[in-house]
């Protein structure tokens, strides 16, 4: 099921007709009322929202997702007529997995639909270890020193990307594109501050998450 948010009707139906046509089941809403009605009965595979909507607009419905459990791992992409970086930076820091910039082509959508939909389904993946560090994927649980550490979505999937590639250095846009999903070169801080806040969260094994001067970050147990 994808829920598509867009106040626009011909625009909503025009959307809603072409991922039926491509095998989705597909519902449509105008504003934040009708989506939060129907999260309630049903969890959505995506959620297409637009950002400028009537009322609660989209980059504070998409904050709300990812402030609750229930709905924090849903992948939502964005649709907007904003097409500046300052836009995406918001949207990525606050849990966007992808962008569409209006006017955007049907099967543009159908496409990015579809990667997001391969890159965030769950996937059976052996557990993960370095040094005092353990990540559960079967779980979506990380230990450090058989401690439990709460991590958000993003900090967990760049912390599953080192661990399944140790001492593999990884360029602030390569993790941007793996990572975030999108082809976004022109601003890394939103990498930098999630590297951070992993770090902090990590303690004892933070320090496994070097950087490489000039490059990047790569992931290794301390010696």
């Amino acid at each position: 099921m994808i829920y598509c948010v867009e106040d626009d009707n011909s625009i909503r139906e025009l959307m809603l007709y072409t991922l039926r046509a491509s095998g989705f089941e597909a519902e449509g809403f105008a504003g934040a009322p009708g989506l939060m009605e129907a999260l309630q009965k049903t969890k959505p595979q995506l959620v297409i929202l637009d950002i400028m909507l009537p009322g609660m607009d989209g980059m504070e419905i998409l904050k709300h997702l990812r402030s609750h459990s229930s709905t924090a791992n849903i992948p939502v992409v964005m649709a907007t007529a904003k097409g500046t970086e300052y836009d995406k930076v918001l949207g990525l820091d606050a849990g966007a997995d992808d962008y569409l910039v209006k006017p955007f082509g049907m099967m543009e959508m159908i496409s990015r639909v579809k990667a997001v939909l391969r890159r965030t389904s769950p996937k059976t993946e052996a557990e993960q270890t370095m040094g005092v560090l353990r990540l559960n994927p079967t779980e979506h649980t990380v230990h450090v020193d058989g401690k439990r550490v709460d991590l958000t979505l993003k900090e967990y999937e760049l912390l599953r990307l080192f661990l399944t590639h140790p001492g593999q250095v990884f360029s602030r846009e390569q993790l941007l594109e793996r990572i975030w999903g999108i082809d976004f070169y022109g601003e890394t801080r939103t990498v930098d501050v999630h590297i951070g806040t992993l770090r902090t969260k990590l303690g004892a094994a933070g320090g496994y998450i070097r950087t490489v001067r000039g490059v990047g970050y790569r992931m290794e147990a301390c010696t």
